[in-house]
C-alpha cells in the first residue's frame, strides 16, 4: 500500500507541476515580472535543484557500501568457485546485452531530438578521452579523492577489491563486513527518505521544465517512454527467451507461465529486494530449481542483477544527450556500457535508486546530471516495469545455473505447469 501510494503521488506531483508549468508558459510571463522571479525561477527552481543535489549526494557511499559488502559475500569459500564464476557472469553477460540493445534503440528513435536545451543551459561538455585513458583512470591512485570528486569507475574498483579482501581476512573481516552490511542499512533508510519527498521534487521539476518549454515537451517524454517500455519488452521476450531455449532448453511459454505471480508482485512493490521472498518460493517449487542453488543466486541477483535498470540509464543517456545536443561519441557509449553494467551491481533492489546511479553514469560521459529533471517524472512508472524484468531475469538465471549444475528438478518444474492448467480449467478457461 506504501508503494501504491508514493506512486499516486508522483503521478499527481508529476501531472500537477507540468499543468502549472504549461499555464505559467501559456500566459507568457514575463522574465522579469514578480511570478516569474519568485516561482518559477525562484521557489520552484531552487526545490528541483535540491532534489537533484539529494540524487548526487547520495551516489558514492550507496555504491561503495553495496559493492564492498557484494564482493565480500562472494570471496569466501564455494561462493567464489564454479558456481559463483556461472552466476556473476551470466548476470553481467544479460546487463550488457540490456544496455547495448537500449543504446541501439535510442540511437535509431532519437528520443532527445526536439528539446534543445541547449540554450537553456550553461553547460560545456568536457572532451571525452580516449578508450586507453578511459582503462588507465579505472585504477585509482588516490581512492578518497575519487570520492570526493565523483570518478564512479574508480570507486567501483576500489569497492570490489575491498570487499574481495574483507572476504578474505576471517573473523577481522566478518566484523567489518557486519560494519558494512549496518552502513548499507542506514543507506538504504536514506534512499527511502529520498524516495519519500520525491513528489514534491517531481512537482518542481516539471513546473520549471514545463513553463520554459511548454505543452509540447510531452512528445518528447512520451517516446522516451515507448522507448525504454519497447527495450524492456524487446529484452523480456527475445534476450531471455534465447537464453532459456538454447542454454536451458526449457520452452519459454512455460516459464513465464510459472514466474507471472512473482512479476505482477514485483510490478507493484517496484522493489528487487522485497520481491525476495516470492521470487524464492517460485524458482523452488515452481521452477524446480533446488534450495542450495536458489538460495545463492536470488538474493545476489537482487543486489547485482538489474537489466531493467541498465536499459533506462541507456536511453535516459541517449536521451539527456540530445536534449542538450552533445555528442558523446563511440567511446562515450562503449563508457556508458561499461559503467551501466557495473553500475549495476552496486544498485541495491529498492525503488528509485536506478535514478542515483544513473546520476554517476551521466557524469561519468560528461552529460548534465540536470537532465534527470527531463525523465524523472515518468520514471516511477517505468521502474515498476523495469523491477519486473530485474527478477525474471533473476529467475532465469537460476534456473540456468541449476541445471548446468543439475540441481534442476524437472518433476516439480512439470507438476506446476499441471497445477497452472488444472487451475484454469476449474474457471472454465
Amino acid at each position: 500500500m506504501k508503494s501504491k501510494s508514493l506512486t499516486l503521488k508522483i503521478l499527481v506531483g508529476m501531472l500537477a507541476g507540468s499543468a502549472l508549468g504549461v499555464i505559467f508558459n501559456w500566459i507568457n510571463i514575463d522574465q522579469d515580472a514578480l511570478l516569474q522571479v519568485l516561482l518559477v525561477d525562484g521557489l520552484f527552481d531552487i526545490g528541483g535543484k535540491v532534489f537533484i543535489a539529494s540524487l548526487k549526494l547520495l551516489v558514492v557511499p550507496l555504491v561503495f557500501v553495496s559493492l564492498a559488502c557484494g564482493a565480500s559475500n562472494l570471496a569466501d569459500g564455494a561462493s567464489m568457485g564454479r558456481l559463483g564464476g556461472k552466476t556473476v557472469f551470466l548476470y553481467l553477460i544479460t546487463t550488457g546485452i540490456a544496455i547495448t540493445l537500449a543504446l541501439l534503440v535510442a540511437v535509431i528513435v532519437e528520443p532527445g531530438v526536439g528539446f534543445n536545451l541547449a540554450k537553456e543551459t550553461t553547460f560545456i561538455a568536457r572532451e571525452t578521452p580516449s578508450l586507453k585513458q578511459v582503462i588507465i583512470d579505472i585504477v585509482p591512485t588516490n581512492p578518497i579523492r575519487s570520492m570526493s570528486e565523483g570518478k564512479m569507475l574508480q570507486v567501483i574498483l576500489f569497492a570490489i577489491l575491498v570487499g574481495i579482501a574483507i572476504g578474505k581476512c576471517g573473523e577481522a573481516g566478518q566484523r567489518v563486513r557486519g560494519f558494512l552490511n549496518d552502513w548499507n542499512e542506514v543507506i538504504m533508510r536514506l534512499v527511502l527518505m529520498l524516495m519519500n519527498v520525491a513528489p514534491y521534487g517531481v512537482f518542481c521539476l516539471m513546473v520549471t521544465l514545463f513553463a520554459k518549454m511548454g505543452f509540447e515537451a510531452f512528445g518528447n517524454l512520451l517516446v522516451y517512454f515507448f522507448s525504454v517500455a519497447f527495450v524492456l519488452l524487446l529484452h523480456f521476450i527475445g534476450t531471455f527467451s534465447m537464453l532459456l531455449s538454447i542454454l536451458g532448453r526449457i520452452k519459454p511459454l512455460h516459464f513465464y507461465q510459472r514466474m507471472y505471480p512473482v512479476m505482477l508482485y514485483a510490478f507493484s512493490t517496484a522493489s528487487s529486494n522485497a520481491t525476495i521472498p516470492v521470487t524464492l518460493e517460485a524458482v523452488e517449487h515452481r521452477l524446480g530449481v533446488k534450495n542450495e542453488i536458489a538460495s545463492f543466486t536470488v538474493p545476489l541477483g537482487a543486489t547485482i542483477n538489474m537489466d531493467g535498470t541498465a536499459i533506462m540509464q541507456g536511453v535516459a543517456t541517449v536521451f539527456i544527450a540530445q536534449a542538450y545536443n552533445i555528442d558523446i561519441s563511440l567511446i562515450g557509449y562503449l563508457t556508458v556500457i561499461a559503467t551501466a553494467t557495473l553500475a549495476s551491481i552496486g544498485t541495491a533492489g529498492v525503488p528509485g535508486v536506478g535514478l542515483i546511479t544513473l546520476a554517476l553514469v551521466l557524469e561519468q560521459v560528461g552529460l548534465p546530471v540536470e537532465g534527470i529533471a527531463l525523465i524523472i517524472g515518468v520514471d516511477r512508472l517505468l521502474d515498476m516495469l523495469r523491477t519486473a524484468v530485474n527478477v525474471t531475469g533473476d529467475a532465469v538465471v537460476s534456473t540456468l545455473v541449476a541445471k548446468s549444475e543439475g540441481k534442476f528438478e524437472q518433476r516439480v518444474f512439470d507438476a506446476a505447469g499441471e497445477t497452472y492448467h488444472d487451475s484454469h480449467k476449474d474457471q472454465g478457461c
